[in-house]
């Protein structure tokens, strides 16, 4: 049964971590919130979170959730010398790390906190801020089912879905997945976007279409000013995208499960690697496409819904 009366701690104030801690606080389970550089948690403060003013302050919290920029900042702030478990007899009851990290390194991190009597729940998400900011997150979770359902209330403050998906770090494996659809898609998408364009249709009016039909979704409503402007400010750049599709190919090869469309996709997201525009958003796919295809491609000046407002 879920404790309404849990202490959350909160660990990683980058620009999702913030806006999730704000996002609990503002649903009354205010987060003590620390972070390396300090005046990202300070910024937190307004919002109605405390700052924590160092790890050692969040092992008396009952929950603390995680949201740092990969494995070894996870190991470091869990496991480190000044990390949160670095005090024996003395940490939370459960851990739950929303990080994007590998399903080894998950279990690494689950093996460490069992061994000090902490329950583990591995709960990447998918989205961006924005996307946090809208109450629109996706969250997958996986350990002790027990241990999801007395969190889970927390959880729900976070995004509009929250799905169970199995034990140990099966949610990993889930985010993979996930995220190799978001490159499939996005260069079907970019695909398609530059045959109508180069057609005579505008990218503003075939997305429109597009995304009121069975075909649209929340994702290709979400990318569509991007690639109707043309701004490519990152949410999700390709190296990193590459990295997962990597993971995905690799997972694809040890459960034997045939790949084309993947690797395919993969090979183009390579591609815009090699281009060397690595800091932009992996919509780019739509310029690499527009290339290939012989089409010159300017910004258009039409509003877009990008799907988002209204969240709460």
């Amino acid at each position: 049964m879920a404790d309404n009366d849990l202490t959350v701690g909160w660990i990683g104030a980058g620009r999702m971590g913030a806006a999730m801690a704000i996002r609990l606080a503002r649903a009354g389970a205010a987060p003590a919130v620390w972070n390396r550089t300090r005046a990202k948690a300070e910024a937190t403060r307004e919002h109605g979170c405390t700052v924590a003013d160092d790890i050692a302050g969040l092992r008396d919290r009952d929950v603390v959730f995680t949201m740092v920029s990969g494995p070894a900042d996870l190991e470091s702030v869990l496991l480190g010398a000044d990390g949160l478990l670095a005090e024996p007899g003395r940490a939370p009851a459960v851990v739950v790390d929303c990080s994007t990290v590998s399903a080894e390194s998950s279990a690494l991190v689950r093996a460490q906190c069992a061994a000090r009597g902490v329950q583990f729940l591995a709960a990447p998400v998918s989205g961006n801020a924005k996307v946090v900011e809208s109450g629109k997150l996706s969250i997958a979770v996986s350990g002790p089912r027990e241990t999801f359902d007395r969190v889970a209330h927390l959880l729900r403050h976070l995004g509009r879905a929250v799905t169970y998906v199995g034990e140990d770090d099966v949610s990993r494996l889930v985010k993979i997945c996930h995220n190799l659809m978001l490159g499939v898609v996005t260069q079907c998408m970019a695909e398609i976007t530059v045959l109508a364009e180069k057609g005579g249709v505008s990218r503003a009016a075939f997305l429109d279409f597009l995304n009121d039909s069975v075909m649209g979704s929340v994702f290709t409503r979400y990318k569509s000013p991007a690639f109707v402007h043309l701004d490519y400010t990152p949410t999700f750049t390709p190296l990193l995208l590459r990295k997962d599709f990597d993971l995905g190919l690799a997972l694809g090869r040890e459960l034997d499960v045939p790949m084309p469309l993947a690797a395919l996709t993969a090979q183009l997201v390579q591609q815009t690697v090699s281009s060397g525009r690595v800091t932009e958003d992996f919509a780019i796919l739509l310029d690499q496409q527009a290339a290939a295809a012989g089409l010159a491609l300017k910004p258009e000046d039409t509003p877009v819904d990008d799907g988002l407002a209204g969240g709460s």
